[in-house]
C-alpha cells in the first residue's frame, strides 16, 4: 500500500527537496504541499494524507497549532512528523503534546526521511528511546505540578501497566522493558497497546508525555 504524504513548510526549496526525495522512494507518494499552517489544515482535509511533514515555524499559523487542529479533528487518522532544525528545539516538546508522532531533523538523509515516514505511517513513534528520554527530561521540568484530571486517569491502569508506562517514559524500548520485567517482548507489546487504548493516546511518545504530565515519572532531581 502506498503511503500518501503531504509536506508543509513555508520554504519552497524545502518542500521541493523533500518531495523529490520521497517520490523517489518505493511505496511513498507526495500528494500535496502546504505553504503554512492554515494551508496545511485545509489540505489535510482535502487530500487525506497518511503522514504530514510539518515545519514548526510558519506564517499565518504555526506548525504546533496546525498539528493540534489536524490530530484533534473528528476521526483523524493522519500522523504528523515535525520538521526541525535542532534536535532539542524548544518547540518540539509542545508539538508532541499537540499530537505529533515524532520529529525529524531537516538535514536528514533520504534514507532517514523515508524510514521516518514509514515508521510513523505504521503507527509507531519516531523517537528513539534515548532521544525520547532527553527530550522529555529537558522540557517536562517546565510543566509545574501534575494536573489532577490526568493524574486520576492513571488509576485506570493495572499495576503492571503502570509499571510499563513508567518504563516507557524513561525511554526504554519494548525489548528493554521485556528484559527488565523478565517477560516476553510480545507481552510488553500487549501491555503498551492496552495502555494506549485505556488512556486514549496515539503512540508511546504520547504515553511518555502523559507519564510526566501526571507526575508518574519526574525528571531526576525534580
Amino acid at each position: 500500500m502506498t503511503i500518501r504524504v503531504m509536506v508543509a513548510d513555508d520554504q519552497a526549496m524545502v518542500r521541493q527537496g523533500f518531495t523529490v526525495l520521497l517520490n523517489a522512494e518505493p511505496g511513498i507518494e507526495v500528494v500535496g504541499q502546504a505553504v503554512d499552517g492554515l494551508d496545511a489544515v485545509a489540505k489535510v482535509a482535502e487530500l487525506d494524507p497518511d503522514v504530514v511533514l510539518m515545519d514548526i515555524r510558519m506564517p499565518e499559523l504555526g506548525g504546533i497549532e496546525a498539528t493540534r487542529r489536524i490530530t484533534q479533528a473528528p476521526d483523524a487518522t493522519v500522523k504528523v512528523l515535525v520538521l526541525t532544525t535542532f534536535d532539542l528545539d524548544e518547540y518540539v516538546y509542545e508539538a508532541l503534546r499537540a499530537g505529533a508522532s515524532g520529529f525529524l531533523l531537516k538535514d536528514a538523509s533520504a534514507a532517514q526521511l523515508a524510514e521516518a515516514v514509514r515508521v510513523v505511517a505504521a503507527g509507531d513513534a519516531l523517537l528513539s528511546p534515548n532521544i525520547t528520554k532527553r527530550l522529555i527530561l529537558e522540557f517536562s521540568r517546565t510543566l509545574g505540578a501534575p494536573r489532577a484530571p490526568l493524574k486520576e486517569r492513571v488509576g485506570d491502569l493495572t499495576e503492571r501497566e503502570t509499571e510499563v508506562l513508567a518504563l516507557i517514559a524513561q525511554g526504554l524500548s519494548n525489548a528493554e522493558i521485556a528484559q527488565r520485567l523478565v517477560v516476553a517482548e510480545q507481552t510488553t507489546k500487549t501491555h503498551v497497546s492496552r495502555i494506549l487504548l485505556k488512556l486514549g493516546l496515539r503512540d508511546r511518545t504520547q504515553a511518555a508525555v502523559f507519564a510526566y504530565e501526571t507526575g508518574l515519572v519526574r525528571p531526576a532531581g525534580y
